[in-house]
Order: C-alpha cells, then sequence, then structure tokens
C-alpha cells in the first residue's frame, strides 16, 4: 500500500474501498470482502445509508480500529451546526466508533458553513482527525476556505482518466488540499473497461484497464475509492502496486482528459435542484 499525506500532518492509504450505492443489506458482507482483500480506507456516507453495515463490517474483522482509515459525509439535509452535530453523533454510533479518520461536506448546498463549524469542533474534539468538502468546485471551495478557521485537506471529486480536474487541483494545491477520486473508472463511461488506449498500456505491464486508470491517479498522488461489489473485482482493483506507469505512458494518459471538470455541471440550476431535493 501507498499512502498520502494530508496538510495537516495525517497519512491516508492511496486506496480505498467505496460504498456509494451499495445496498445496506449487501454492503457488510462488501467491506468485510474489501477488508480482507487488503483495502484499510472504507468511503461512506450519511446518504448511502449504510454506515451501519459498515460499522458492523468493521467491528467483526478484528481489524485494529487504527488501522482502518474510516471516512464518512454529512448531507445537506443534516447542514447547519446543531443538525450537523446531532447527524454527525447518530453516524458515529452507526459506524460502532468514537471517532472517523476524514469528516466531509458531502455538497456545497445548504448550510455548509454551520455544518463546517460543527466539522471543526470535532477535529477539536479528537472525533475527526482531518476535515474536508466534497464536489466543491472553484468559486464555492475558494469562498469557504477564505472564511474558515482549518482548511480543507481533501476535497472529494469526480476524477478519472477522463476529467483528470487539473483546474480544481491548481487551485487546491494553493491550500495544500488533495483531490480525492470519486468514480475513478468513470462509472464505466466513455467505454472506460474496454479503451483501447488503457488496454494497450495494461496490456503491457499485465494489467486491466481499470488497474491502469487506478494507477494513473495513484501515481499522481490522487487518493481512489473505486467500488465493487464482486470480490474478484476488489482484488483486481487493490493490485496495482507491483507496477509503475513509465513516463511515456503517463503522457499519453494525460492526453485523454476530455472533459476537465467531470461530467456534472454543479452550477446547472436543474442538476443542483435535483442534488438539494434528494433525502436518504
Amino acid at each position: 500500500m501507498e499512502y498520502i499525506r494530508l496538510n495537516n500532518g495525517i497519512e491516508m492509504p492511496a486506496l480505498g474501498y467505496g460504498v456509494f450505492k451499495v445496498d445496506p443489506k449487501e454492503c457488510e458482507r462488501c467491506v468485510s470482502d474489501a477488508l480482507c482483500t487488503g483495502y484499510r480506507l472504507i468511503d461512506t456516507a450519511q446518504f448511502y445509508a449504510n454506515e451501519e453495515a459498515v460499522g458492523n463490517a468493521i467491528r467483526k474483522s478484528g481489524i485494529d480500529r487504527k488501522d482502518i482509515f474510516l471516512v464518512t459525509k454529512i448531507w445537506l439535509t443534516n447542514s447547519g451546526d446543531r443538525k450537523s452535530q446531532e447527524s454527525f453523533e447518530e453516524s458515529l454510533r452507526k459506524l460502532q466508533t468514537d471517532y472517523v479518520d476524514l469528516l466531509l461536506v458531502h455538497q456545497p448546498f445548504g448550510d455548509y458553513y454551520g455544518t463546517y463549524r460543527t466539522m471543526e469542533k470535532a477535529l477539536a474534539e479528537g472525533k475527526t482527525r482531518a476535515i474536508g468538502v466534497s464536489n466543491f468546485y472553484a468559486d464555492r471551495f475558494h469562498d469557504l476556505a477564505c472564511h474558515v478557521d482549518v482548511v480543507p485537506a481533501i476535497d472529494q471529486l469526480e476524477t478519472n482518466v477522463f476529467s483528470q480536474q487539473t483546474r480544481m487541483r491548481k487551485l487546491l494545491s494553493e491550500t495544500g488540499t488533495k483531490v480525492m477520486a470519486w468514480g475513478p473508472m468513470a462509472q464505466g463511461k466513455d467505454n472506460f473497461f474496454g479503451h483501447e488506449t488503457l488496454v494497450a498500456i495494461g496490456r503491457k505491464y499485465g494489467k486491466t484497464a481499470s488497474q491502469v486508470g487506478l494507477r494513473f491517479l495513484v501515481q499522481q498522488g490522487i487518493p481512489a475509492i473505486p467500488k465493487t461489489t464482486n470480490i474478484e473485482r476488489m482484488k483486481e482493483n487493490f493490485d496495482i502496486f507491483d507496477f509503475k506507469l513509465d513516463d511515456q505512458d503517463m503522457e499519453t494518459l494525460l492526453s485523454l482528459n476530455m472533459h476537465d471538470s467531470g461530467t456534472r455541471d454543479y452550477t446547472d440550476l436543474s442538476y443542483a435542484s435535483r442534488i438539494i431535493a434528494q433525502t436518504f
């Protein structure tokens, strides 16, 4: 395993297991499989409605809690000082732990300033080891970072070989904030798994397109959280630490950046309205 150092000095695994849209009835088994495979970063969220299953899997694994890097996120319907604090305490109860390693604001909507104040308080109280945001693009990230006491350690964004977030990464570098990649395999879009360039480069190293795409991110210091419910795919995704892409292959992959800022436009009012209307 390789590790990424955050702007507050703590280290997180460069590769984790994400549980977005993993059915709560199946999630405990999936997280158990991931932990058995070797994953030590688990990414969940209030909105995913599977925090309790994640907590069960971690408890039953027998792995020391300090050896697992646990991430959760506060949803926008729980935004604001009071509601975010109450919901975070509920998340800790469901996760069966007295702290998380990384706590994020899930969406740049609602009273995220109040939520962030709750997170700063949780950080001071030792209930989280780092704080950050998710899906914050330039304007909202810059505004937030200029008006808080603790700048975000992470901005979790749609990031993959086709959406490389070069502009956001440049902005985030000013505060030492790291991009964390959700959708690191483009959710299968743009023929990711069969893309001729990814397949050809993979053949050179005896790896799959998925492994090439994940290695491309990790090699640039971008932690990634691929999701699958299949244990064989979990093992495949995890098997990226025995090779390194050469400079020529990295340049070739950099040229695949088709939609730099991702496939979702958070400034589009119709899309923003759909996000704001979602509950769990």
